[in-house]
């Protein structure tokens, strides 16, 4: 006969693995909405539609894209902060409204106490690409011609404080060249607009710069991450170029609501990772100079600290803000 004590440790056993199977059996009950906060065609909303179908698929429930443009990202996270924390919403964030926008300006949420982490999906680098008619093919020289005219050489980004942004003035900071930032509303007008040589030069996203690149419509000058892209792998990266420790890497990653529960997160991480994995995933992804990047929600928070460390101080010295 089993001795009560031996009966309750039982007991007590138990319970807590149901307790941890019920944690673990977390499932939808109806689609989910997954935020973007860049209209459809752009790189955010390229990486969802990929990962979409097989979050869908794994989450037994659709995963419905919902594109919110505004503000460089912020009016979608802003949405995601006030969501339900039940884990039918889920949303993009990126370096723009986790790091930059908050230095910047304003925002009407607090990145680290109203969002939690899933889990990082892809970095992506900028691409340093010019307009055919630029006298220029390598990185000397096009700062060679920035420092024989210091801020006349305009540079488009997708807008003031986007990674492009940053990337350039990461740039001037090493090199003490000079330009004159002319930002648009997003990396499509202005892909427009350097493609019919209205302005010069452009730090893009990869892969909205890489498809011109390959078809000889822009010059790809470098990449700013720390090794070449498959993509365009005749392109040096800037510190290859001649710029010793240069990096600056574009990312994005998924969020939900502050309270979400660990169980419900935990989920959804462990399909955001079984989606970033897939072999056709990868696939699609480099093809556009796009790095998977699975990890755990605490990887993905301890990437965004280290951002912040890296690129507030940069921005605070280049008195970078919201106009």
């Amino acid at each position: 006969m089993m001795h009560q004590t031996a009966r309750a440790a039982v007991a007590g056993l138990l319970m807590l693995g149901t307790a941890a199977a019920g944690a673990a059996e977390w499932a939808p009950s109806r689609p989910i909405r997954m935020i973007v906060g860049f209209p459809p065609g752009g790189a955010t909303d390229l990486v969802a539609r990929i990962i979409q179908p097989k979050m869908s698929a794994s989450l037994g429930k659709q995963v419905i894209v919902d594109n919110r443009p505004g503000a460089n990202g912020v009016l979608s996270n802003d949405l995601l902060a006030h969501a339900d924390p039940d884990g039918h919403t889920i949303g993009f964030g990126h370096i723009g409204t986790l790091v930059i926008s908050p230095t910047i300006q304003k925002v009407p949420y607090d990145p680290h106490k109203d969002l939690a982490p899933i889990g990082l999906v892809v970095t992506l680098q900028n691409i340093v690409i010019t307009h055919p008619t630029v006298p220029v093919k390598t990185l000397k020289e096009l700062i060679a011609l920035a420092k024989s005219k210091p801020g006349q050489l305009n540079f488009a980004s997708s807008g003031i404080g986007s990674p492009g942004h940053l990337a350039e003035v990461l740039l001037e900071s090493k090199t003490g060249i000079e330009m004159s930032h002319v930002p648009y509303k997003g990396g499509g007008p202005a892909i427009t607009d350097l493609l019919a040589g209205h302005v010069p030069i452009f730090f893009a996203v990869i892969s909205t710069g890489v498809p011109h690149v390959q078809a000889g419509k822009a010059r790809g000058i470098a990449v700013t991450g720390t090794r070449r892209a498959e993509a365009v792998p005749d392109v040096p990266t800037v510190a290859e170029a001649g710029v010793p420790g240069y990096a600056a890497e574009n990312w994005y990653g998924l969020l939900v609501p502050a309270k979400t529960p660990k169980p419900v997160i935990d989920r959804l991480n462990k399909d955001l990772v079984a989606a970033l994995k897939m072999p056709d995933v990868v696939q699609q992804l480099k093809a556009r100079g796009i790095d998977a990047a699975p990890g755990t929600p605490q990887d993905f928070a301890n990437y965004i600290r280290a951002e912040e460390k890296k690129w507030v101080p940069l921005i605070k010295k280049f008195n970078i803000k919201d106009e």
